[in-house]
């Protein structure tokens, strides 16, 4: 005879040591991609219309956020073993407008499937 739990399929779940870094880096990856969207526009209203207000606050914002999140993301990084190419490539993808969205689904896929970067 075959119990419930061994006939339904398990699911795979974020280890525990994972989930905490996991959910921080989350929040600083969509934190930081808005931060640099907003960014980019304060530039495109700088240089465009000679609208220089939004930069004040529009660097800073994304420059503390960056900082937050290459701490966040390196501190994953360790727990989760990645490799060095995978980790320099997450922490680049503060850098370039939406791409830091892309990499929080990716790494997300990866760290609760267990695999590595």
């Amino acid at each position: 005879m075959v119990s419930t739990e061994e006939a339904e399929p398990r699911e795979r779940a974020t280890p525990s040591i994972l989930s905490g870094p996991l959910l921080r880096y989350r929040v600083l990856a969509y934190a930081t991609g808005v931060a640099l969207l907003c960014l980019t526009v304060a530039f495109i209203l700088k240089y465009a219309a000679d609208s220089p207000g939004m930069m004040s606050w529009a660097g800073v914002t994304h420059g503390l956020f960056y900082m937050v999140y290459l701490v966040l993301a390196v501190d994953l990084a360790l727990k989760a073993r990645w490799s060095i190419k995978g980790t320099v490539l997450v922490l680049l993808a503060g850098t370039i407008p939406f791409l830091s969205f892309v990499a929080e689904r990716a790494v997300t896929h990866r760290v609760e499937a267990g695999r590595k970067l």
